[in-house]
């Protein structure tokens, strides 16, 4: 499993010669290390001068680590759903029965493997919010870290995004595609502008 295995072991897998983890549980990672900076940045705005948004703080990490162990939990369930396509496109296909068997399980495969990175889209945007949140009261030394959550959020959405297309595209349930175009279709694009926004923000501060 990603959420228990070292950077290295999993990076040495990712870089290997195997489908699986891929870009899907790569985007996962993105978003927990957003939140886990989010996390440091709030843990760094406490005590002293800051005692007035101790709550708000309190509230941030909180959120923050909710949203690591979620992220966590996201690469995981990616790494499996596209492991199940693979292993459906395995399946015997030597008479008509099989053939049928074979094409709704890989149908099915790719419906499931569109959910890991369609949940990813919606976290990638809570991440941002609280990077956004914690910006307006956030400790000075660390602010460019919140700029940093931001973008591992934002890519986190982006790719979140090709992985969905790259499933959609082999999806032939109309049903199914409706209802993963009305969760996600645009999703992406707010997250973007909002993270755009928000680093935007952080190195005008840094910059005056």
């Amino acid at each position: 499993m990603i959420s228990s295995e070292t950077i290295a072991d999993y990076l040495g897998r990712l870089a290997s010669r195997q489908p699986t983890p891929g870009g899907g549980a790569a985007a996962a990672l993105h978003a927990a290390q957003g939140a886990a900076l989010v996390a440091m940045v709030a843990r760094y705005t406490t005590g002293g001068k800051y005692e007035q948004h101790a709550d708000t703080v309190a509230q941030i990490v909180s959120g923050a680590e909710k949203l690591i162990g979620e992220a966590l939990r996201l690469a995981d369930a990616d790494e499996h759903a596209f492991q199940d396509v693979i292993d459906s496109y395995k399946l015997p296909a030597g008479n008509e029965a099989e053939r049928t068997t074979k094409a709704q399980a890989i149908q099915d495969a790719l419906i499931q493997a569109a959910q890991p990175p369609a949940l990813l889209i919606d976290l990638a945007g809570s991440v941002v919010e609280l990077a956004t949140e914690l910006f307006e009261i956030a400790n000075p030394n660390v602010i460019s870290d919140v700029a940093a959550a931001a973008d591992a959020a934002r890519a986190a959405a982006t790719t979140a995004r090709v992985n969905i297309d790259i499933n959609v595209v082999a999806i032939k349930d109309a049903d199914a595609k409706t209802a993963l175009a009305e969760k996600t279709n645009g999703l992406e694009e707010k997250v973007v502008l909002a993270a755009d926004s928000l680093v935007q923000r952080v190195r005008e501060r840094i910059l005056r």
